[in-house]
């Protein structure tokens, strides 16, 4: 017998083309709070605030929308950062003891931040170890041309800037020790530099402060000790009062001191004033403080530290003073650093400070300082996503005018909001309870509201919250800040699941002790008592007993309910396991769920439960435990699944052949391994599994459709649902008109039932119409914003599994196109999502795509219904379990994956839609090294602010562009460090320098 190999048709350059129009990967901005900060910087010229993290990262923000990243090439922490004021440069410290000077630079009509320059401090040689060189403290005086670095080893060390060009004017503690009285010295060392401050009037002169007490004033220019602080106390920080007459300075002990500045009293023994605020039992370190002047009289003192140690050492604490005003902010996350934003004009009298900034471990606080009692402000972005941990996503596209309006109203009552004009959303579901809404339609991620389901339940939030209040009238003054919150009251509450119906305004969540709410957004206050109804999953099934957590219980009497989303019914699933699928349709007033026991359908209209449907099978044991006792179950299930190795094994010996589904998958196998040589593309067997798999009755996906399920000529409701075991259920249901919704109740009758032959778990279900397109969602076709669904040609149902996607012809279920994923690529399918692509050529052509997510963390995409593979992106690491877990894809091809507790990662899959910073700083400075380190390369992209470098129409230098850079160069010290041939693009040795130039000038 004759056998063919048929060759791959070679690729369509037209269709080549299309996909290039429609597809293209790229991780546009990450949302969120910045994971483990480390630093942080204000320019108050050019309003930019950046933040340093752990990761090595600088996140710079300014306006809603003005965000850049750098990353530094080595994952080392960032200790310090610093701006150079107005210049758009920023200096950073890492922990690897490297300091990088970074720029705004303009690319492609838009600010990128660039590294320029780094250096390591060296040390001297036989003298000083590699400890001793460790900076511990940068200084950027205000003129921005000098860096001050302090040192472990009590040396001072200065860099002329933008160059960081290492000076020949170190200081060291032998220097310093000539000034010192002999009592003083003692045979100790200074310790090392904590740290440097400028005079604030006198820019030659600045403030040293050293880690055993010891404070110097040190002249720049005539190098002297011009006065001596000779302090006891181990010091923590300093800062200078506006005059310069006089400084403050913290310590170990949680005090802090008042010194005053005399050139009559060149050595000084005493301060003005010592006060330990939280004495005077032992105290922690007050690690910074800030002293500013105001027009109102006092002054504004804060420091953040100094909590009694045996009271309140764990507390995270920043104390705000003023006369008698006294607030002791209480952070829920440790305070990474803080700034006040003040007047810096060296003309006024006062600092007058207008807020208070503070970057803590998990959030960024500000504090009104203008107002009475010091109010918190809330942030326009920078808002943290994992205020209680987020353990679900929802994004809608294209929301609806009436009901934006209606959230920001919403919103807008809980705190006020800064919202744009752009429609789309992104909501988060907390382990707390509450469902957080986001404005997703650009570049930051802005808060919009926040609704809580915990008020419908009896929980123990009432009496933490009186014990709170009751803590909040002792000593210290303490003010809960901050809306951070690691801890639940109640795990029972977290939420699972959200299905949402933007035309309606009706909103479902579900959360992990099987409630599912039932809510409807209201734009008055409301005072009414919850509707509970009772839905039993297991159907009276015998042998089954539940092991898990009990309901919630909920509120008997009366609610007061704000405006928002208000619910209408609570709905139980008994047992009360985790809601592993919700689907709503607002239009038939259905919502169906599903846990690991079955599925259940509900008429909210009625309040009555229309369907429900045990999918358990008799060795579902697990599923009887609940999440929150599986750690029990962990044993027995290891010691299971080695009996199944060690079974495997014995089992090796052959056995009679028994007919069954299992040996025809085996033998195909079998013919697979003979044929794999001829087979193109290679396919990877796959193993089926057992239907005794614990949680195999586990629903995973749910959906509503109007299809033809009973016959090829009437179309009607129908309800699908997948389970964990391959099984897909389809029900055709009665939905009476909208005029009867009270009179008849909703039907369901079983019409389909379908099991996968490998029984891979089914992660999605979509009806497609005639045309192969999606089903428009509920009310669009009604309110004419979408195309009535094609009823003329055969329906088809798309089928998801872990292993395959297949589609099959409706009503008579017969398999018409498959592509097994698992078989072609090794990986399986984790999430599954229908996006519509338009070209970027033309706005009226559009492609239908089924994006796919594996465990690979790779996207793969296809034509729909044809199943044709069309493209593939790597997108998440295949280690990143939960960023895999938590991606949600929207319709129009974008992305968002948690990259860390507090952060999204968002992507886009399309050509045309994309959400990326476009922002542009316009700085100017007198030294631009950004077109320097650009002019070493063949291509400058950057337009040079000082030398007013161009581009030609090719994109390469020209001979004016290199004679405009050596115009403004002649002047610079920066003339002798680089020189480029505009012919070649090569760099011109120092000693032809001069002569390139008369060449250049006389040609």
């Amino acid at each position: 017998m004759m056998k063919f190999r048929f060759r791959r048709q070679g690729n369509d350059p037209h269709r080549e083309k299309i996909k290039q129009d429609l597809f293209a990967f790229s991780k546009t901005v990450e949302h969120g709070f910045p994971n483990q900060p480390s630093a942080l910087a204000y320019d108050p010229k050019l309003q930019l605030m950046a933040i340093g993290t752990k990761s090595g990262a600088i996140k710079i923000y300014g306006a809603p929308g003005v965000e850049m990243t750098g990353l530094h090439k080595d994952t080392a922490a960032v200790t310090q950062i610093h701006f150079l004021y107005g210049q758009g440069r920023i200096l950073s410290l890492l922990d690897d003891n490297t300091i990088h000077l970074w720029e705004i630079v303009q690319r492609e009509n838009r600010s990128h931040l660039v590294e320029v320059h780094s250096f390591n401090l060296p040390g001297r040689p036989g003298i000083e170890s590699t400890s001793a060189t460790r900076v511990t403290v940068m200084l950027l005086k205000l003129s921005c041309d000098l860096l001050a670095l302090g040192t472990e080893g009590g040396g001072v060390h200065f860099l002329e800037l933008p160059t960081l060009t290492l000076l020949n004017k170190s200081l060291f503690q032998d220097e310093i020790m000539q000034s010192v009285p002999e009592e003083y010295k003692c045979g100790k060392s200074l310790g090392p530099v904590e740290s440097l401050q400028e005079h604030p009037q006198d820019s030659d002169k600045i403030l040293i402060g050293y880690s055993r007490g010891l404070v110097v004033l040190w002249d720049l220019n005539s190098r002297h000790v011009v006065n001596l602080i000779l302090g006891k106390q181990q010091l923590e920080s300093l800062v200078w009062e506006r005059s310069g007459n006089s400084f403050v300075s913290s310590h170990s002990d949680g005090g802090y001191m008042v010194w005053a500045v005399s050139s009559s009293n060149p050595c000084t023994h005493d301060p003005i004033s010592s006060t330990v605020p939280y004495g005077p039992f032992p105290c922690k370190a007050v690690n910074k403080i800030l002293w500013r002047t105001t027009e109102s009289g006092a002054p504004l003192v804060l420091f953040s530290g100094g909590m009694p140690r045996a009271s309140y050492g764990d507390r995270h604490c920043l104390t705000i003073l003023q006369d008698s005003s006294h607030v002791t902010l209480d952070f829920t996350s440790r305070v990474i650093d803080f700034f006040t934003i003040h007047c810096t004009d060296k003309d006024k009298e006062f600092d007058d400070p207008s807020a208070l900034v503070v970057l803590l471990e998990e959030e960024l606080v500000v504090i009104d300082l203008q107002m009475a009692g010091w109010p918190t402000v809330p942030a326009p972005y920078l808002a943290p996503l994992h205020s209680s941990a987020i353990t679900c996503s929802c994004h809608i596209s294209n929301v609806p005018p009436k009901l934006w309006e209606r959230v920001i109203s919403a919103g807008q009552q809980q705190c006020p909001l800064f919202f744009s004009s752009q429609k789309e959303l992104l909501l988060t579901g907390h382990e707390d309870g509450t469902v957080r809404f986001w404005d997703a339609s650009g570049v930051s991620l802005k808060p919009l509201y926040k609704l809580s389901t915990a008020n419908i339940f009896q929980t123990d939030c009432d009496h933490n919250d009186s014990l709170t209040q009751a803590g909040e009238e002792e000593w210290p003054p303490f003010r809960k800040v901050g809306c951070f919150d690691p801890y639940s009251d109640d795990p029972r509450l977290g939420i699972q699941k959200i299905s949402v119906c933007k035309y309606s305004g009706k909103l479902v969540v579900a959360g992990t002790a099987g409630q599912v709410i039932v809510m409807v957004l209201s734009d008055e206050k409301s005072d009414h008592m919850i509707d509970v109804a009772t839905v039993d999953l297991l159907q009276d099934r015998e042998g089954f007993t539940w092991k898990g957590h009990d309901r919630l219980p909920p509120k008997s009497g009366s609610v007061v309910f704000a405006p928002g989303f208000q619910p209408v019914v609570l709905v139980q699933c008994m047992p009360p396991a985790a809601v592993t699928a919700v689907t709503l349709h607002a239009e038939w007033n259905l919502i169906a769920f599903g846990t690991s026991h079955g599925f259940g359908l509900f008429d909210y209209h009625r309040r009555s439960p229309v369907l429900a449907r045990c999918t358990l099978h008799p060795n579902d044991s697990l599923a009887m435990e609940g999440p929150l006792s599986r750690v029990k179950s962990l044993k027995k299930s290891l010691r299971q699944s080695f009996r199944r190795i060690r079974k495997s094994r014995v089992s090796g010996k052959k056995r009679a052949v028994v007919y069954s589904p299992t040996n025809k998958v085996q033998e195909a196998n079998a013919q697979l391994a003979e044929h794999d040589a001829e087979v193109t593309p290679v396919q990877r067997r796959i193993e089926p599994r057992s239907a005794d798999d614990s949680l195999s009755g586990v629903v995973r996906c749910l959906c509503f459709a109007d299809t033809f399920l009973r016959d090829g000529t009437h179309h009607g409701p129908t309800m699908w649902a997948g389970t964990n075991s391959g099984s897909v259920y389809a029900y055709a249901l009665d939905v009476p008109s909208q005029e009867k919704f009270s009179e008849q109740s909703v039907e369901a009758l079983l019409g389909k039932e379908i099991q996968l032959m490998h029984r891979a778990p089914v992660v999605s279900i979509a009806v497609l119409d005639g045309r192969g397109n999606p089903l428009p969602e509920p009310y669009e076709v009604s309110r004419d914003l979408a195309k009535a669904a094609d009823m003329q040609g055969s329906h088809s149902v798309l089928i998801a599994s872990e292993e395959q996607f297949k589609v099959f012809m409706l009503p008579k279920v017969s398999a018409k196109t498959k592509f097994k994923l698992t078989a072609h690529e090794g990986c399986r399918v984790r999430k599954v999502a229908l996006s519509n692509f338009t070209s970027v050529s033309s706005e009226e052509y559009s492609e239908n795509a089924l994006v796919c997510l594996t465990n690979l963390g790779d996207i793969h995409m296809f034509s729909v219904p044809a199943l044709r593979p069309q493209v593939r992106y790597d997108c998440i690491r295949k280690e990143d379990i939960s960023g895999i877990a938590s991606c949600v894809f929207t319709k129009t091809g974008q992305g968002f994956y948690l990259i860390s507790p507090s952060e999204y990662e968002r992507f886009s899959l399309s050509a045309r839609v994309i959400t990326e910073p476009l922002c542009r700083v316009d700085v100017e400075r007198p030294h631009d090294l950004s077109a320097h380190s650009a002019l070493s390369s063949p291509v400058l992209d950057s337009p040079n602010s000082s030398a007013d470098i161009t581009l030609d129409t090719t994109g390469e230098l020209t001979v004016e562009d290199v004679k405009d850079f050596l115009m403004c160069a002649l002047f610079t010290d920066l003339f002798w460090s680089i020189t480029v041939d505009p012919i070649k693009s090569e760099i011109i040795p120092d000693s032809c320098v001069c002569a390139y130039v008369f060449f250049l000038f006389f040609n």
